[in-house]
Protein backbone atom coordinates (compact mmCIF):
# COMPACT_ATOMS: atom_id res chain seq x y z
CA UNK A 1 0.00 0.00 0.00
CA UNK A 2 1.23 3.53 -0.84
CA UNK A 3 1.68 6.01 1.65
CA UNK A 4 -0.40 8.39 -0.19
CA UNK A 5 -3.36 5.71 0.02
CA UNK A 6 -2.81 5.11 3.72
CA UNK A 7 -3.15 8.28 4.19
CA UNK A 8 -6.49 8.08 2.46
CA UNK A 9 -7.66 5.43 4.82
CA UNK A 10 -6.30 7.68 7.90
CA UNK A 11 -8.72 10.82 7.00
CA UNK A 12 -11.49 8.51 6.10
CA UNK A 13 -10.83 6.68 9.74
CA UNK A 14 -10.35 9.78 11.57
CA UNK A 15 -14.28 11.06 10.01
CA UNK A 16 -15.89 8.13 10.97
CA UNK A 17 -14.09 7.93 14.68
CA UNK A 18 -15.28 11.74 15.04
CA UNK A 19 -19.20 10.81 14.45
CA UNK A 20 -18.87 7.78 16.30
CA UNK A 21 -17.31 9.59 19.00
CA UNK A 22 -20.04 11.83 19.64
CA UNK A 23 -22.64 9.41 19.16
CA UNK A 24 -21.13 6.92 21.91
CA UNK A 25 -20.54 10.46 24.13
CA UNK A 26 -24.68 10.66 23.87
CA UNK A 27 -24.76 7.23 25.35
CA UNK A 28 -22.00 8.15 28.07
CA UNK A 29 -24.00 11.11 29.31
CA UNK A 30 -27.67 9.50 29.81
CA UNK A 31 -25.89 6.45 31.68
CA UNK A 32 -23.68 9.00 33.62
CA UNK A 33 -26.38 10.17 35.04
CA UNK A 34 -29.63 7.93 35.11
CA UNK A 35 -27.65 4.75 34.60
CA UNK A 36 -30.05 4.69 31.59
CA UNK A 37 -29.34 2.48 28.23
CA UNK A 38 -31.76 4.97 25.89
CA UNK A 39 -32.07 2.67 22.52
CA UNK A 40 -33.45 5.24 21.15
CA UNK A 41 -30.21 7.27 20.65
CA UNK A 42 -29.96 6.01 16.91
CA UNK A 43 -33.22 6.85 15.45
CA UNK A 44 -33.12 10.36 17.97
CA UNK A 45 -30.40 10.87 15.38
CA UNK A 46 -32.07 10.35 12.18
CA UNK A 47 -34.87 12.03 13.28
CA UNK A 48 -32.14 15.17 13.31
CA UNK A 49 -30.80 14.55 9.87
CA UNK A 50 -34.29 14.85 8.46
CA UNK A 51 -35.16 17.64 10.43
CA UNK A 52 -32.17 19.35 8.67
CA UNK A 53 -33.11 18.05 5.35
CA UNK A 54 -36.87 19.17 6.05
CA UNK A 55 -35.86 22.61 6.75
CA UNK A 56 -33.51 23.00 3.67
CA UNK A 57 -35.78 21.88 1.51
CA UNK A 58 -38.34 24.43 3.64
CA UNK A 59 -35.38 27.68 2.87
CA UNK A 60 -34.04 26.49 -0.36
CA UNK A 61 -35.62 28.94 -2.00
CA UNK A 62 -35.12 31.63 0.49
CA UNK A 63 -31.31 32.06 0.82
CA UNK A 64 -29.04 31.71 -1.78
CA UNK A 65 -25.60 31.74 0.50
CA UNK A 66 -25.22 27.59 1.62
CA UNK A 67 -23.49 28.92 4.43
CA UNK A 68 -26.41 30.70 5.96
CA UNK A 69 -28.48 27.51 4.78
CA UNK A 70 -26.15 25.62 6.37
CA UNK A 71 -26.01 27.32 9.65
CA UNK A 72 -29.84 27.26 9.69
CA UNK A 73 -30.49 24.17 9.05
CA UNK A 74 -28.07 22.76 11.66
CA UNK A 75 -29.84 25.17 14.17
CA UNK A 76 -33.45 23.75 13.28
CA UNK A 77 -32.47 19.87 13.31
CA UNK A 78 -30.44 20.40 16.97
CA UNK A 79 -33.45 22.31 18.32
CA UNK A 80 -35.76 19.47 17.16
CA UNK A 81 -33.76 16.79 18.77
CA UNK A 82 -33.19 18.65 22.11
CA UNK A 83 -36.54 19.79 22.43
CA UNK A 84 -37.47 15.64 21.62
CA UNK A 85 -34.60 14.68 23.77
CA UNK A 86 -36.32 16.97 26.94
CA UNK A 87 -39.91 15.10 26.26
CA UNK A 88 -38.54 11.51 26.15
CA UNK A 89 -37.02 12.60 29.53
CA UNK A 90 -40.01 13.91 31.09
CA UNK A 91 -42.42 12.17 30.21
CA UNK A 92 -41.04 8.60 29.20
CA UNK A 93 -37.39 8.19 31.80
CA UNK A 94 -37.95 10.34 34.68
CA UNK A 95 -41.12 8.77 35.50
CA UNK A 96 -39.43 5.04 35.14
CA UNK A 97 -36.85 6.07 37.33
CA UNK A 98 -37.38 3.76 40.09
CA UNK A 99 -39.00 0.61 37.68
CA UNK A 100 -36.90 -2.11 37.06
CA UNK A 101 -33.82 -0.84 34.30
CA UNK A 102 -35.50 -3.77 31.72
CA UNK A 103 -38.49 -1.10 31.59
CA UNK A 104 -36.97 1.50 30.83
CA UNK A 105 -34.74 0.01 28.14
CA UNK A 106 -37.57 -1.92 26.56
CA UNK A 107 -39.60 1.57 26.24
CA UNK A 108 -36.62 3.12 24.20
CA UNK A 109 -36.45 0.55 22.28
CA UNK A 110 -39.73 0.41 21.05
CA UNK A 111 -39.71 4.44 21.10
CA UNK A 112 -36.55 3.79 18.52
CA UNK A 113 -38.64 1.70 16.65
CA UNK A 114 -41.64 3.67 16.32
CA UNK A 115 -39.45 7.00 15.45
CA UNK A 116 -38.06 4.77 12.27
CA UNK A 117 -41.22 3.55 11.33
CA UNK A 118 -43.21 7.00 11.54
CA UNK A 119 -40.47 8.87 9.34
CA UNK A 120 -40.70 5.46 6.77
CA UNK A 121 -44.90 5.75 6.63
CA UNK A 122 -45.14 9.64 6.75
CA UNK A 123 -42.38 11.11 5.67
CA UNK A 124 -43.05 11.53 1.92
CA UNK A 125 -41.54 8.60 -0.32
CA UNK A 126 -39.67 7.66 3.31
CA UNK A 127 -38.69 4.50 2.71
CA UNK A 128 -36.33 5.13 -0.12
CA UNK A 129 -32.93 6.55 0.76
CA UNK A 130 -32.95 10.86 0.43
CA UNK A 131 -30.21 12.82 -1.19
CA UNK A 132 -28.75 15.14 1.70
CA UNK A 133 -27.86 18.71 0.37
CA UNK A 134 -23.95 19.48 -0.88
CA UNK A 135 -23.71 22.89 1.23
CA UNK A 136 -20.06 22.28 1.84
CA UNK A 137 -17.30 23.41 -1.04
CA UNK A 138 -15.94 20.00 -2.16
CA UNK A 139 -12.21 21.38 -3.47
CA UNK A 140 -9.90 20.10 -2.15
CA UNK A 141 -5.64 19.43 -2.30
CA UNK A 142 -5.29 16.35 -4.67
CA UNK A 143 -1.50 14.48 -3.67
CA UNK A 144 -1.22 11.08 -6.04
CA UNK A 145 -3.95 9.13 -4.51
CA UNK A 146 -4.84 11.27 -1.40
CA UNK A 147 -7.28 13.79 -1.83
CA UNK A 148 -7.72 16.09 1.17
CA UNK A 149 -11.42 17.35 0.46
CA UNK A 150 -12.65 20.91 2.05
CA UNK A 151 -15.47 19.16 3.08
CA UNK A 152 -13.90 16.79 4.71
CA UNK A 153 -11.58 18.89 6.61
CA UNK A 154 -14.42 21.29 7.90
CA UNK A 155 -16.82 18.38 9.24
CA UNK A 156 -13.79 16.67 11.00
CA UNK A 157 -12.58 19.91 12.52
CA UNK A 158 -16.30 20.42 13.53
CA UNK A 159 -16.65 17.47 15.35
CA UNK A 160 -13.77 17.70 17.10
CA UNK A 161 -14.72 21.31 18.64
CA UNK A 162 -17.81 19.90 19.81
CA UNK A 163 -16.24 16.88 21.46
CA UNK A 164 -13.41 19.54 22.69
CA UNK A 165 -16.59 22.06 24.11
CA UNK A 166 -18.62 19.30 25.45
CA UNK A 167 -15.85 17.74 27.61
CA UNK A 168 -15.22 21.88 28.63
CA UNK A 169 -18.91 22.30 29.26
CA UNK A 170 -18.44 19.12 31.50
CA UNK A 171 -15.40 19.94 33.65
CA UNK A 172 -15.27 23.58 33.42
CA UNK A 173 -18.86 24.99 33.71
CA UNK A 174 -21.47 24.99 36.52
CA UNK A 175 -23.63 23.33 34.39
CA UNK A 176 -21.44 20.71 34.09
CA UNK A 177 -20.55 20.36 37.98
CA UNK A 178 -23.92 19.70 38.49
CA UNK A 179 -24.32 16.59 35.55
CA UNK A 180 -21.32 15.33 37.27
CA UNK A 181 -22.27 15.68 40.68
CA UNK A 182 -25.77 13.81 39.59
CA UNK A 183 -23.68 11.45 37.90
CA UNK A 184 -22.01 10.61 40.95
CA UNK A 185 -24.62 10.92 43.56
CA UNK A 186 -27.97 12.36 43.13
CA UNK A 187 -29.43 12.11 46.33
CA UNK A 188 -26.56 14.09 47.73
CA UNK A 189 -26.65 16.47 44.64
CA UNK A 190 -30.36 17.08 45.52
CA UNK A 191 -29.70 17.97 49.50
CA UNK A 192 -27.10 20.30 48.40
CA UNK A 193 -29.71 22.06 46.28
CA UNK A 194 -29.05 21.18 42.75
CA UNK A 195 -32.32 20.41 40.92
CA UNK A 196 -32.35 17.20 39.69
CA UNK A 197 -35.09 17.22 36.87
CA UNK A 198 -33.51 20.07 35.53
CA UNK A 199 -30.27 18.35 35.27
CA UNK A 200 -31.74 15.37 33.87
CA UNK A 201 -33.56 17.48 31.08
CA UNK A 202 -30.42 19.25 30.14
CA UNK A 203 -28.41 15.80 29.78
CA UNK A 204 -30.55 14.73 27.51
CA UNK A 205 -31.22 17.81 25.33
CA UNK A 206 -27.69 17.81 25.09
CA UNK A 207 -27.01 14.02 24.38
CA UNK A 208 -30.02 14.54 21.55
CA UNK A 209 -28.41 17.90 19.52
CA UNK A 210 -24.85 15.42 20.12
CA UNK A 211 -26.78 12.63 18.03
CA UNK A 212 -28.66 15.15 15.70
CA UNK A 213 -25.16 16.85 14.72
CA UNK A 214 -23.68 13.35 13.94
CA UNK A 215 -26.81 12.72 11.67
CA UNK A 216 -25.96 16.50 9.67
CA UNK A 217 -22.60 15.05 9.67
CA UNK A 218 -23.27 11.46 8.15
CA UNK A 219 -25.65 13.10 5.79
CA UNK A 220 -23.45 16.13 4.87
CA UNK A 221 -20.05 13.00 4.13
CA UNK A 222 -21.77 10.59 2.05
CA UNK A 223 -24.55 12.90 0.61
CA UNK A 224 -27.63 10.52 2.15
CA UNK A 225 -29.62 10.10 4.37
CA UNK A 226 -32.38 7.17 5.06
CA UNK A 227 -34.87 6.05 7.77
CA UNK A 228 -32.54 3.03 8.93
CA UNK A 229 -29.65 4.90 9.56
CA UNK A 230 -29.77 5.70 12.91
CA UNK A 231 -29.89 1.69 14.08
CA UNK A 232 -26.37 0.91 12.47
CA UNK A 233 -24.75 4.36 13.97
CA UNK A 234 -26.80 3.84 17.57
CA UNK A 235 -25.38 -0.03 17.60
CA UNK A 236 -22.22 1.05 16.63
CA UNK A 237 -22.00 4.02 19.04
CA UNK A 238 -23.18 2.24 22.11
CA UNK A 239 -20.60 -0.01 21.06
CA UNK A 240 -18.23 2.31 21.19
CA UNK A 241 -19.17 3.59 24.73
CA UNK A 242 -19.46 0.27 26.15
CA UNK A 243 -15.92 -0.91 25.16
CA UNK A 244 -14.32 2.58 25.71
CA UNK A 245 -15.81 2.19 29.61
CA UNK A 246 -19.78 2.97 29.73
CA UNK A 247 -20.13 5.97 31.63
CA UNK A 248 -16.60 7.43 30.81
CA UNK A 249 -16.65 10.39 28.89
CA UNK A 250 -12.95 9.46 27.06
CA UNK A 251 -13.74 5.87 26.78
CA UNK A 252 -16.58 6.68 24.75
CA UNK A 253 -14.30 8.54 22.39
CA UNK A 254 -11.63 5.72 22.55
CA UNK A 255 -14.58 3.94 21.80
CA UNK A 256 -15.37 5.86 18.72
CA UNK A 257 -11.96 6.06 17.29
CA UNK A 258 -11.04 2.63 17.93
CA UNK A 259 -14.48 1.18 16.21
CA UNK A 260 -13.80 3.72 13.34
CA UNK A 261 -10.49 2.10 13.00
CA UNK A 262 -11.03 -1.58 13.18
CA UNK A 263 -13.89 -0.86 10.51
CA UNK A 264 -10.76 1.05 8.07
CA UNK A 265 -8.29 -1.98 9.09
CA UNK A 266 -10.74 -4.30 8.29
CA UNK A 267 -11.77 -2.67 4.80
CA UNK A 268 -7.92 -2.73 3.90
CA UNK A 269 -7.04 -6.01 5.21
CA UNK A 270 -9.98 -8.51 4.88
CA UNK A 271 -9.77 -8.47 0.56
CA UNK A 272 -5.94 -8.34 1.13
CA UNK A 273 -5.67 -11.63 2.87
CA UNK A 274 -8.77 -13.10 1.39
CA UNK A 275 -9.58 -12.37 -1.83
CA UNK A 276 -13.31 -14.15 -1.75
CA UNK A 277 -14.02 -11.35 0.98
CA UNK A 278 -15.04 -7.80 -0.14
CA UNK A 279 -14.47 -5.10 2.04
CA UNK A 280 -18.27 -4.66 2.93
CA UNK A 281 -17.31 -7.12 5.63
CA UNK A 282 -15.31 -4.73 7.69
CA UNK A 283 -18.50 -4.22 10.12
CA UNK A 284 -18.24 -7.99 10.68
CA UNK A 285 -14.62 -7.40 11.27
CA UNK A 286 -14.90 -4.65 13.51
CA UNK A 287 -17.45 -6.05 15.62
CA UNK A 288 -15.80 -9.22 16.17
CA UNK A 289 -12.98 -7.97 17.66
CA UNK A 290 -14.98 -5.82 19.84
CA UNK A 291 -16.85 -9.12 20.92
CA UNK A 292 -12.81 -10.35 21.80
CA UNK A 293 -12.10 -7.44 23.63
CA UNK A 294 -15.00 -7.14 25.58
CA UNK A 295 -14.24 -11.01 26.85
CA UNK A 296 -10.95 -9.61 27.56
CA UNK A 297 -11.71 -6.58 29.21
CA UNK A 298 -15.27 -6.66 30.67
CA UNK A 299 -15.39 -3.30 32.18
CA UNK A 300 -13.83 -1.45 29.03
CA UNK A 301 -10.99 -0.16 28.46
CA UNK A 302 -11.16 2.98 30.72
CA UNK A 303 -13.11 1.31 33.65
CA UNK A 304 -15.95 3.63 35.48
CA UNK A 305 -14.91 4.70 38.74
CA UNK A 306 -17.71 6.40 40.78
CA UNK A 307 -15.26 9.45 41.12
CA UNK A 308 -14.51 9.58 37.38
CA UNK A 309 -18.58 9.34 36.23
CA UNK A 310 -19.19 11.62 33.10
Amino acid sequence: MSFDIFLQYLLNGLMLGVIYAIVAVGFTLYFGVLDVIKFSHGDILMVGAFAGLTAYIGIAGTFDSPWLQLLVLVLISLSVAAFLGAVIARYLILPLQKAPPINTLLVTLMLGLALREAVRLFYPNGSNPKPFPRLLPTDGIVLGDFTLRSDSLILLLTGIICIVAVQRLITRSKIGLAIRAVAQDSETARIMGINFRQIVLITFMLGSALAALAGLMNGLYYNEVNFSMGLLLGVIGFSAAVVGGLGNFYGAIVGGFLFAGLQTIGAVLLPAILPDVPSAYKDVFAFTVIIIIMGLKPTGLISEKSSERV
